[in-house]
């Protein structure tokens, strides 16, 4: 299954390239239309979900139209047909992009929200989505901008539509970005690194305490105290930890 997928995908990378050999008379074709007709096909190919055909017409329009009755709009649909086809390095630049130029636009939600859309993508990984595999331990530095994009899209638009879904992503962002300090936190331990381990557990007990792995956090600072020798701070850990967590191995 994995090998014909894998397969499958450089069949589609030659039809790419060779699509993309071919593709400059097309490109000079659609560059000759009206500027509404233009607009209106780009828009009938993203309605059908031809998205490259659509972002061929959208990026045409905008080279030829920059300041066109349409571009703001052709800027917010280029964004979401880039995507729609994974292009994420296009998409966060569009993003950027239409943010810069239009602080003020009445649709600054929706690229807020698209930005952490697009970098929660590209925290994702093919073999971890397919064998469900837990890479909480991968760099998670697009997932604290994703965070970063939903939170300021809170703060800044709260009666957004996008707020409320915005806000659940929050959470599950939150709970990978505490798992991944948590594995520091074990990767330091394990390498004697105490006074290290320490600090990361004090980070998700401060900054992520409403997530499942405050637990972990706090075994792991009672076990670093024990170490260090610290013994009044190991009893007032277990301590928290046995009113948190009555039934964890450590206060049994």
């Amino acid at each position: 299954m994995l090998l014909s997928r894998l397969t499958g995908l450089g069949v589609l990378g030659l039809a790419l390239v060779l699509g993309a050999c071919s593709s400059t008379p097309e490109k000079e074709k659609i560059a000759e239309k009206p500027a509404a007709e233009l607009y209106q096909e780009a828009k009938t190919r993203m309605n059908s979900g031809n998205y490259r055909s659509a972002i061929a017409h959208f990026e045409a329009l905008l080279s030829r139209y920059p300041f066109g009755a349409h571009a703001d709009q052709v800027q917010l649909d280029l964004i979401s047909a880039y995507y729609s086809v994974a292009d994420n390095p296009a998409a966060l630049a569009a993003i950027d992009r239409f943010i810069r130029l239009n602080p003020t636009h009445k649709d600054i939600d929706y690229a807020l929200y698209m930005r952490g859309l697009v970098n929660e993508d590209e925290d994702r990984n093919f073999f971890q989505e397919v064998f469900r595999i837990d890479r909480s331990d991968r760099d998670p530095h697009n997932i604290r901008e994703a965070f970063q994009d939903y939170e300021r899209l809170l703060r800044d638009y709260p009666g957004s539509k996008y707020a409320p879904d915005a806000s659940k992503r929050m959470v599950a962002l939150k709970n990978r970005l505490a798992r991944f300090e948590v594995m520091v936190a074990e990767y330091y331990y394990e390498r004697d690194a105490y006074v290290a381990a320490l600090g990361r557990g004090k980070y998700v007990l401060e900054y992520m305490p409403d997530t499942p792995s405050v637990e972990r956090a706090l075994m792991i600072m009672a076990r670093s105290y024990k170490q260090l020798g610290m013994e009044d701070a190991r009893q007032d850990t277990l301590r928290v930890l046995q009113l948190n967590y009555p039934e964890n191995r450590m206060v049994n």
